[in-house]
């Protein structure tokens, strides 16, 4: 059996598992993107939140109890600091050296798990072009967000109708798909 084809069977085994924790940010997600936010220029934690939620499209918007807490840790532990608070009383964060340094460390991290695990879940797809400007992304992350409800959905029919054909059916499907979008990465990989 193919890694794909296994793969796909224990995403629906997990459908359940995946609907009731879908709020559950991955540990160092949050301190990922608050990194990659302040090396664009010093924000407060308001105009952070407000970063995360334009870059995800709407997606999600960290709470303050996620965000406020994480800016003390790295506060505390000098990965940012605290500017003087302007006219509009705002306090806001830049990067330490030592912050840049954590976020080299996370971003290794971060490449390391794309490359090993290659898999993310649904409720963080749209921070995968993180990167990329949001209106650039919008036609790939809904074409994502529509593959993985139909995943979800198919595995919640074959647990009240299991079918040998109709699994074989999505897997082939879905192997043709990954063929097709490796074949596009290695294009792009090799083009100058």
């Amino acid at each position: 059996m193919s890694m794909l084809i296994s793969m796909v069977i224990y995403m629906f085994e997990r459908r359940r598992h995946w609907i009731r924790h879908t709020a559950v940010v991955p540990k160092g997600f949050i301190r990922y993107h608050v990194l990659e936010i302040l090396t664009e220029k010093p924000k407060s934690g308001s105009e952070i939140m407000d970063e995360i939620e334009r870059k995800t499209n709407g997606l999600w918007k960290p709470s303050p109890g996620s965000i406020y807490p994480l800016l003390s840790w790295l506060l505390d532990n000098n990965y940012v600091k605290e500017l003087p608070t302007d006219e509009s009383g705002l306090k806001r964060y830049q990067l330490t050296e030592k912050g840049v340094n954590l976020l080299e460390e996370q971003r290794k991290i971060r490449q390391e798990f794309r490359r090993d695990a290659k898999f993310f879940p649904p409720p963080f797809l749209g921070a995968l072009w993180f990167k990329i400007p949001p209106e650039k992304t919008v036609r790939v992350r809904e074409t994502v967000r529509r593959l993985f409800t139909a995943i979800f959905d198919l595995g919640g029919t074959l647990e009240q109708k299991f079918s040998e054909e109709a699994l074989e059916q999505a897997c082939e499907v879905l192997n043709e798909a990954a063929q097709k979008i490796e074949d596009i990465n290695k294009k792009l990989a090799t083009s100058s």
